[in-house]
């Protein structure tokens, strides 16, 4: 539950720190005062949008921070998420700077605000003066009977399988009426498909192509400077391995009148071999050098052949592998696609699949409308709405839709005799205002939230409707926390305690009420210019009552 809530600088509030208890608590004051700027602090802690207009003026940034016991399930969250604080309790912090950046912490961490939501999620259920309008629209009302039938998985698998079942139908459909175009693609696929197979593009083949094409174009070439190297080293009559071979014998001879001539002859003698060993290699180079024009022309029509290919897919050849792959599987795409029966087949398991889950959906849905219905019923007639009737219906669908096989509809009878309708066309103000809490009530029960904020859902009502509201929401205190900001003295007088909120200078202060500061409030609440004696008596009654 909340313990712990610090405000600063945050619209007309300065500074405010409130520690909060357990049960039934009720925020009351003027007009203005700045009772539901407490419930949007609070929101804007768990992760509402805010930007820089609720910073004080005059200051340079708004904080809030809420501090709460925690549950075990969300003490695994906060593990999973690696923000882990103190045992059991947990601290919510929120910055808002007059440029409008925001910044949030779980327990000291930094947090983005979608973690911050799904921290609120374990915490706070806010019901807002106007929470019964989203009532009036149908998902709301769908929503609501699935969360209080525990269904919302269900309800969730219900719509991922409508949702494969329609993607099914649909290429089935599209198959049926795009046959024509289907035929042609895929004859067109399987002629590519052909073509490149044919071809057997492969890269490295296509590397030594081309190398080996480029040695037999030029092989003449080749041919003609490997004999002319071999003619001028060893084959003409004035070659040089015959010339080095004239220059060491005439060095030898010489080499008796000076020892110098003894270190030269070593350098004549490795020349020598050097020239000999390529020679060898030239005549082995010309004997295995190939002019077989046959070769050439397979070459430059194989090269033809791919470069062909290249600009009618307009790919380079290194991508023609590529392009294969993808003809194929799109070429498999078809002919899988193009199977009737299969398609059939298939979209007949989805169909099948989605009708079982819901099947079950509707059978919980029927069983909690059924309920929801007795239930309401019974607090709209609590609420003196004598003869007033609720209903939930749930219209069947032939095809059903992402939603389940029905439509969910809230329906209601303000006065005995009168037609059932749905809830969007209920003329009456306050009529809504009191089937909304009754609802509201009853789904409250229902979920497991530690801490419910009602704020000024009380609008419309008064009198002994307002009395019975305040016990309703008593009742609702004994298993959690409820704070309620209120200006009706019977819902006030029902709380186990009270803070009155006042505006003094044009900032909020609040201030937590003992028993003689609660009797002066309710009296206030109970109206008059003066507050008497009489007023101070009814006041103290209004809270002595169990």
């Amino acid at each position: 539950m909340l313990l712990r809530l610090g405000i600063q600088d945050f619209v007309i509030v300065e500074r405010m720190e409130i520690e909060f208890g357990p049960g039934f608590t009720v925020f009351t004051g003027e007009t203005g005062a700045g009772k539901s700027i407490l419930v949007d602090a609070l929101a804007l802690a768990l992760g509402e949008r805010g930007d820089a207009s609720i910073v004080r003026q005059g200051a340079g940034r708004a904080e809030i921070e809420a501090e709460f016991s925690v549950s075990p399930g969300f003490c695994g969250w906060l593990r999973e998420n690696d923000l882990e604080g103190d045992e059991g309790s947990c601290l919510l912090r929120r910055i808002v700077d007059a440029s409008g950046r925001s910044r949030s912490y779980v327990n000291g961490r930094s947090v983005t605000l979608q973690q911050l939501r799904e921290a609120a999620e374990f915490l706070v259920d806010i019901h807002g003066q106007h929470a019964h309008q989203s009532l009036l629209k149908g998902a709301r009302q769908q929503e609501m009977l699935d969360v209080l039938a525990g269904a919302e998985r269900l309800a969730s698998d219900v719509s991922t399988a409508y949702r494969q079942w329609s993607s099914l139908r649909k290429a089935r459909r599209q198959f049926e009426e795009n046959r024509a175009e289907i035929d042609a693609q895929r004859e067109t696929l399987t002629w590519q498909v052909n073509e490149l197979s044919h071809l057997a593009f492969d890269l490295p083949e296509w590397e030594e192509t081309l190398h080996e094409q480029g040695r037999l174009a030029h092989a003449a070439s080749l041919m003609e400077g490997a004999r002319y190297a071999l003619d001028a080293l060893s084959e003409a009559d004035d070659s040089c391995l015959s010339r080095l071979g004239s220059v060491d014998s005439r060095l030898a001879s010489l080499e008796g009148y000076d020892a110098e001539i003894s270190q030269i002859r070593p350098l004549i003698d490795s020349a020598h071999i050097q020239v000999a060993e390529a020679v060898h290699s030239l005549r082995h180079y010309v004997d295995r050098l190939d002019l077989d024009p046959g070769r050439l022309q397979a070459l430059e029509a194989r090269i033809d052949a791919v470069h062909s290919a290249s600009r009618k897919y307009r790919v380079p050849p290194q991508e023609l592998p590529s392009l294969l792959e993808k003809a194929k599987s799109r070429l498999s795409e078809l002919n899988e696609a193009g199977d009737i029966d299969a398609l059939l087949e298939k979209e007949g398991d989805a169909r099948k699949i989605y009708e079982d889950l819901a099947l079950k959906l509707s059978a919980s849905r029927r069983e909690m409308a059924a309920r929801l219905s007795v239930e309401v019923t019974d607090s709209m007639r609590q609420l003196s709405m004598t003869g007033g009737t609720f209903e939930v219906s749930l219209e069947a669908l032939p095809e059903g839709d992402a939603h389940g096989m029905e439509k969910v509809e809230f329906l209601v009878a303000a006065n005995p005799g009168t037609p059932l309708k749905p809830l969007a066309k209920v003329a009456s103000g306050g009529e809504l205002s009191r089937i909304s809490l009754a609802i509201q009530v009853m789904g409250l029960r229902a979920q497991r939230v530690p801490t419910l904020i009602f704020d000024e859902v009380d609008v419309g009502i008064g009198g002994g409707v307002a009395e019975i509201v305040g016990r309703l929401l008593f009742r609702l205190g004994k298993g959690r926390q409820v704070l309620c900001v209120t200006h009706l003295p019977q819902v006030a007088s029902c709380a186990d305690s009270q803070f009155s909120v006042s505006k003094e200078s044009g900032r909020s202060r609040i201030r937590h009420l003992d028993e003689e500061g609660r009797v002066e409030e309710i009296a206030r609440m109970l109206g008059g210019v003066e507050i008497t004696e009489t007023t101070r008596d009814h006041a103290r009654e209004m809270l002595g009552k169990p």
